[in-house]
């Protein structure tokens, strides 16, 4: 049925298995805020620590599962390292999670009825 489409696509299995791991690793909200404060700009375990309220040991744990999923990467000064979003596809990747959020928020508060669009978050 669907392969009779003229347009119709699947991903394949590789494609698949690497989006729900982004997604899994994307779960929790601590992660979610440590992405949303190096979309801001480069940052330290100790900064992302006391902006996502979270123990620097948490946060450092975090920040290796996201470097593996390449989500993040790390810039070593001295002794230092300084984590940034990996690319532009995190920032639109978690700016559309952020949105469908608020527009499933916005639905709630109007009874079922998604309220007039919400006004995308300023990234």
């Amino acid at each position: 049925m669907h392969t009779s489409l003229p347009d119709f696509d699947m991903p394949n299995e590789e494609q698949v298995h690497l989006a729900a791991e982004s997604f899994r690793l994307l779960s929790d909200p601590t992660r979610i805020k440590i992405l949303w404060a190096l979309l801001q700009g480069e940052s330290s375990v100790a900064c992302l620590a006391e902006l996502a309220d979270a123990a620097p040991t948490a946060v450092s744990q975090h920040l290796a599962k996201l470097r593996l999923a390449g989500l993040v990467k790390g810039r070593r000064e001295g002794t230092f390292v300084y984590y940034s979003a990996a690319d532009e596809h995190v920032r639109r990747l978690l700016a559309e999670g952020l949105f469908h959020a608020d527009h499933i928020d916005r639905a709630d508060q109007a009874g079922g009825q998604a309220s007039a669009m919400p006004a995308r978050t300023a990234f």
